[in-house]
């Protein structure tokens, strides 16, 4: 009993950090609030427009909360426009609903809505439908900004989580994926291998590889609950450790798959009848394939644990796992030599297996990580000065300091 209600417990937590049940849980009581605020300050008997702004604007993070409002607000600003100099002219028929709806949606592609566009059409329908009056129309415009105020407000006062360790646990999964695919391909090297079971590991592989965007979209959701968050003070070095963490996986996940397309190429060459390697150089390519797939986890580890202590000792397990994979490698790359001069007909596929492992190594690198990690960090602070600079000339023109120079 114990047990079953810790794991309850379990089960619980993990759904209340799901975005899903957040976002759920946080735009119904946006919306709720919306429709009683606008009940107050708008001439609509029942305003239900402004809880439908709300739940359309609030999203899991503040960054997209906010560029979703504008884009909201926008779209049916536009729109009401559009549908008020439509009335002062023309009335509502067949010909002036498909005319109106034409306007709008073109307008809609020059004034940045994004995937609003089709709200400037639905505005301007259901304001050239309802009433031909302006001021009734504004009253659109005014739900719509109540909707979007209070959710913003909302995830002002109430704001979303930080969703990188959801992205860590994303970028960590995908690790540890790679590595049992890799402790699978291991453990076949010795046997009697047919090639419909390297092809299976090929698709294993070529799966593997489609995650990669899953785990993107969740690395991205992270950096925007990064982005105008006051909880966090170092949000651009958060974001570029996790990014080029998950490149880095990205390029080696792709090497995987090369590998095994390269061991499936090599079971068609041997028949089902002989295996891959001979003992000897199977275990030796084990041993190496394990400690890469170590290696893989450890990186992981290390780019999404956010403690000091926790990343030194993830660093040095990482440090180990190549110092061992390396040594694994000169161990098995003789072997393979050896093998070659013995039987050279697949002397090819030899030096590419050799090559693909050699290529997530370097990867995985240590000084390789630090060099590309400041490379990413001098560009970010090189785009920053270069966004401060142009809003201080900005602000420069606006407080007419060009006029002054031009004047002395």
């Amino acid at each position: 009993m114990p047990g079953d209600s810790g794991t309850v417990v379990a089960r619980v937590r993990r759904r209340t950090r799901d975005p899903v049940v957040h976002l759920t849980i946080r735009a119904t009581l946006a919306a709720t609030l919306a429709y009683a605020v606008a009940t107050q300050l708008s001439s609509e008997p029942a305003p239900l427009t402004a809880p439908l702004t709300a739940l359309l604007v609030v999203q899991v993070t503040l960054y997209s909360t906010l560029t979703t409002s504008i884009r909201r607000v926008n779209s049916v600003v536009v729109g009401v426009v559009i549908a008020i100099g439509f009335s002062s002219v023309m009335g509502l028929s067949w010909w002036s609903l498909g005319l109106i709806i034409l306007a709008s949606l073109t307008i809609g592609q020059f004034v940045r809505v994004d995937e609003f566009v089709n709200e400037v059409a639905i505005s301007a329908m259901l304001v050239l439908g309802v009433t031909r009056l302006a001021s009734q129309a504004w009253d659109r415009v005014l739900e719509t900004l109540i909707g979007a105020s209070v959710g913003l407000l909302f995830n002002l006062l109430f704001a979303p989580p930080v969703w990188v360790d959801t992205a860590g646990e994303s970028i960590e999964d995908l690790a540890r994926r790679a590595r049992h695919l890799l402790l699978r391909i291991g453990d076949a090297l010795g046997d009697h291998t047919p090639v419909e079971q390297a092809a299976a590991r090929l698709h294993e592989a070529r799966a593997l590889d489609q995650a990669i965007a899953d785990v993107d979209g969740a690395l991205r959701q992270a950096e925007d609950s990064l982005r105008l968050n006051p909880r966090i003070s170092e949000g651009t070095l958060s974001r570029l450790v996790l990014r080029t963490g998950l490149d880095t996986l990205e390029i080696c996940v792709v090497v995987v798959r090369v590998l095994a397309r390269s061991l499936t190429d090599l079971a068609k060459r041997r028949g089902s009848d002989e295996a891959l390697f001979p003992p000897d150089v199977a275990l030796a390519l084990e041993e190496l394939l394990t400690h890469v797939g170590g290696a893989l986890v450890s990186f992981s580890v290390l780019v999404t644990t956010q403690v000091s202590r926790s990343a030194e000792e993830a660093e040095e397990r990482l440090a180990a796992e190549l110092s061992a994979a390396w040594t694994c490698r000169e161990r098995a790359a003789h072997m393979l030599l050896r093998r070659v001069q013995e039987h050279p007909e697949a002397w090819q596929l030899h030096g590419a297996l050799l090559a693909e492992v050699d290529r997530i190594l370097d990867e995985l690198d240590l000084e390789h990580r630090s060099r590309r990690l400041m490379e990413e960090l001098d560009r970010a602070s090189v785009a920053n000065r270069e966004r401060f600079t142009a809003f201080g000339r900005l602000r420069g023109v606006l407080r007419g300091e060009g006029l002054r120079r031009r004047d002395r």
